[in-house]
C-alpha cells in the first residue's frame, strides 16, 4: 500500500475528524458495490481502507510517522519471502499471519506450549520424573473482516501456514480483537501438534457505525420527505428495507429497525439505528421564495439561553 496520508489525500498532521471525512468521501466514490466492474476502484478501496485502520489508530499512526512500520503496519526493515502472500520472519516460536484484501503476513509471535519437567524427592531417595513430550509451536494469525460479514456472521475462508484452507465460522458477539482457537491446526511436535489462534480485525465502513451490538446510519432525507412523510428504501446489513419516515421529522431523529444488526453472544441481534439528517437543494429559487415570507415564532435556540 501507498502512504497512507496519500491514499486519504490528507496531510500529514490531519485531525480524526479530517482523516474519517476524507475516508467516507472515498469510500462511498469507490465501494465494490458501486464499480463492479472497476478492479482498479475496488483494490483502491481496500487501500483507502488499509490507510483509515492505520491512521485512526493513535499507536500504529505514530509508529509509521516514526518509521517504526511501514504502511501496512508492518515492522520496518524486513523482507517478504517464504508462505502464500510473502511473510517476514520476526524470531523463533509461534508466527502470525495477516489475513484481509489477498494477503497474508507475520506479525507477533505466540509461543509454543512446552510441558517441563523436573525431578521429585522422598524420604525414600529421589527418582527421575520424565517430562512429557512438547507440542508443537502455536501459530497466530490476524484475519481481516469486512463490516456487513461480521454482522451477519458470514464464513471467513483462511489459508493455514501449511496452505490448507479452513472455511471459519465467525462466533456470535464477534467484534474488534476477538480470538479464536483452532484446536491441532499449528505446528507438529513430539507431543501432537500446537494451535492456531486467530485473532479478528473488523474492517470499517463507509456509513456503518457499530454501537455495541446495534449498527447505526446517518440517513440523508429530503425537505419533502421530513415535513410530508414518506416510505423509502434503506441500506442495512442484511439488505434494503422499506421505512416509514414520520410526518414533520426533524434532522437528529432516530428511528429503530429491530434485529438489524450484530448478532449478540447471549443470543438474538442488535438493531440498525437510522438517524434521519435534512439535506437541502443548493440555490433552489422556490425554496428561497418559500422561505421568504416565512414568519418563523418558535425558537429553536431558546434551550441554550439565546
Amino acid at each position: 500500500m501507498a502512504d497512507p496520508y496519500q491514499a486519504l489525500g490528507v496531510a500529514k498532521g490531519a485531525s480524526e475528524k479530517e482523516i474519517k471525512s476524507a475516508y467516507r468521501k472515498l469510500a462511498k466514490e469507490l465501494h465494490p458495490d458501486r464499480n463492479k466492474d472497476n478492479p482498479k476502484a475496488t483494490e483502491r478501496f481496500s487501500d483507502v481502507t488499509k490507510a483509515y485502520d492505520l491512521l485512526l489508530d493513535k499507536d500504529k499512526r505514530a509508529q509509521f510517522d516514526r518509521g517504526e512500520i511501514d504502511a501496512d503496519g508492518n515492522p520496518a526493515g524486513f523482507g517478504y519471502g517464504g508462505g502464500p502472500g510473502g511473510a517476514y520472519p520476526r524470531g523463533a516460536g509461534g508466527q502470525q499471519f495477516d489475513f484481509g484484501n489477498g494477503g497474508a503476513d507475520f506479525g507477533d509471535i505466540f509461543e509454543g506450549l512446552f510441558g517441563g519437567g523436573g525431578r521429585s524427592s522422598s524420604p525414600f531417595g529421589s527418582r527421575q520424573r520424565s517430562a512429557p513430550p512438547p507440542k508443537g509451536a502455536n501459530v497466530a494469525y490476524r484475519l481481516k473482516v469486512e463490516f456487513i460479514a461480521a454482522a451477519t456472521l458470514q464464513k471467513q475462508r483462511i489459508t493455514l501456514e501449511d496452505g490448507k484452507t479452513i472455511d471459519l465460522s465467525l462466533p456470535k458477539g464477534v467484534e474488534e480483537g476477538t480470538q479464536m482457537r483452532l484446536s491441532g491446526k499449528g505446528r507438529p511436535g513430539p507431543g501432537g501438534n500446537g494451535d492456531a489462534i486467530v485473532t479478528i480485525h473488523i474492517n470499517g465502513h463507509p456509513f456503518y457505525e457499530r454501537d455495541g451490538d446495534n449498527v447505526k446510519l446517518e440517513l440523508p432525507i429530503t425537505l419533502k420527505e421530513a415535513v410530508e412523510g414518506a416510505k423509502i428504501k434503506v441500506p442495512t446489513v442484511d439488505g434494503p428495507v422499506m421505512l416509514s419516515i414520520p410526518a414533520g421529522s426533524h434532522s437528529g431523529k432516530t428511528l429503530r429497525l429491530k434485529n438489524r444488526g450484530f448478532h449478540k453472544k447471549s443470543g438474538g441481534r442488535g438493531d440498525h439505528l437510522v438517524t434521519l439528517m435534512i439535506t437541502l437543494p443548493e440555490n433552489d429559487p422556490k425554496l428561497a421564495e418559500f422561505v421568504k415570507d416565512w414568519d418563523v415564532k418558535d425558537n429553536p435556540r431558546a434551550d441554550m439561553g439565546v
